[in-house]
């Protein structure tokens, strides 16, 4: 279950520092990306209700990591309508309809998925 509340929605409050508001389609290339960069979203950490992400999953990322993907070339695809107004505070509303897909019954339809 995905967001900081781990309800399954890009909510966000207060205590949510890293502003978990951006819903992402897991991509191989967005993963690697993120690790490289010390936000390992593979590897799953049962301790904190996380299970490891694949490509196709949808997870709320934070807006910085999402945004600096972005930057690097390698930004997930994201769903426009569950990712929270939030992470505009962080990203330019440009930015993110120009990633901004409808997730397919069958995400390997993305490219990278």
């Amino acid at each position: 279950m995905t967001g900081w509340h781990r309800d399954g929605s890009c909510i966000t409050g207060p205590e949510d520092l890293g502003s978990h508001t951006v819903c992402a389609v897991m991509t191989h290339e967005f993963l690697t990306h993120q690790q490289g960069i010390g936000n390992d979203l593979a590897t799953p950490m049962p301790q904190y209700r996380f299970p490891g992400l694949v490509p196709g999953d949808r997870w709320c990322v934070t807006a910085r990591n999402w945004l600096r993907a972005h930057l690097d070339g390698v930004a997930a695809p994201i769903v426009l309508a569950s990712t929270h107004e939030r992470a505009l505070e962080i990203i330019p509303l440009s930015v993110l309809t120009e990633h901004a897909v409808d997730v397919p019954t069958d995400p390997s339809s993305i490219d990278g998925v």
